[in-house]
């Protein structure tokens, strides 16, 4: 499940829930911008895999159709799914303006 913002903000302490998380995908902000390095897809060398799906901690990782994207607003910048990608197909590269 691909995460997506939702339009609601928790402000009681009801409405947070009672377990130790929220829901798959339960984000309430965008990434502030602090992320130096973002991963870029070279799509010829994709094998479709999936690994870096499997791997990426934030959930930021889709398939669509034959390709994978990224979802640039939640993505930390983390690398793990360059370093996960046997065919070297993610390459991070510095954040531009």
């Amino acid at each position: 499940m691909k995460p997506y913002l939702r339009d609601v903000k928790p402000f009681k302490l009801i409405d947070y829930p009672e377990s130790a998380a929220y829901e798959a995908g339960f984000l309430v902000t965008k990434n502030a911008g602090w992320r130096s390095v973002r991963p870029v897809i070279n799509e010829k060398n994709c094998s479709g895999c999936l690994r870096c799906y499997l791997h990426c901690p934030d959930g930021v990782i889709f398939q669509k159709g034959e390709a994978i994207g990224i979802d640039y607003d939640f993505c930390k910048g983390c690398g793990i799914c360059a370093k996960i990608c046997g065919a070297r197909a993610i390459e991070m590269r510095a954040e531009t303006a």
